[in-house]
């Protein structure tokens, strides 16, 4: 069985959020598009506290892109975005929200960030998402989303350890490219690690 994940299709990652990924809206129309060939549509929701450590106004003489020790692990610094309950963390505006099975919050945990829709950056701590699609019988999983080369590159990789057949919906995505050439090595990475990469068309057509 086939999945459809959309990833963080939400408006500080869009024009004009806090977060914003260049072109970011410009996913909602594949999105939409694709939901409609798909059994199982699920979605993951960057859902953060307003105090979460990976907010660079939380650390002093901070700034958005510096790196941290953050527990352990090493941590980028963003900022202030998705904060539980706000207008940035609803998803954006035109996406079909009706056509979700189910909604994976993950960032809640202030003390860790957590950019794939299955685990936080640790592997701490599962969303739940992983047991819930193979309680579903799914096998093949399609992921697009915001932003490529952060919280849907990690989601591709995570779902590839967990032994699903996937696919990166190349034209379903866009990224924050926060040095240059981060979504290149992004598609890089997930196709050495096994990922399909595809077109939006080729899947309806297949």
């Amino acid at each position: 069985m086939r999945a459809l994940i959309c990833v963080d299709i939400q408006n500080d990652f869009c024009p004009g959020g806090s977060l914003e990924v260049r072109e970011g809206d410009q996913v909602i129309p594949v999105a939409n598009k694709l939901m409609e060939h798909f059994d199982l549509v699920v979605a993951t929701q960057d859902w953060h506290p307003a105090n979460h450590k990976s907010f660079a106004a939380m650390h002093p003489w901070r700034y958005p892109g510096d790196v941290i020790d953050l527990n352990g692990l090493q941590q980028i610094l963003w900022p202030i975005h998705c904060v539980q309950g706000s207008f940035g963390a609803e998803f954006a505006p035109g996406l079909n929200t009706d056509a979700f099975e189910e909604v994976f919050v993950k960032g809640t945990d202030t003390e860790i960030d957590s950019y794939s829709g299955f685990f936080d950056n640790g592997h701490r701590k599962a969303t739940g998402l992983g047991d819930y699609l193979k309680e579903k019988g799914v096998d093949e999983v399609y992921i697009l989303g915001l932003a490529l080369d952060v919280c849907v590159k990690f989601t591709v990789l995570d779902a590839l350890g967990l032994g699903f057949k996937t696919y990166l919906v190349e034209d379903g995505c866009r990224g924050v490219n926060l040095n240059e050439g981060d979504s290149d090595k992004a598609l890089s990475e997930m196709r050495e690690k096994g990922a399909i990469i595809a077109q939006s068309d080729q899947i309806i057509t297949s």
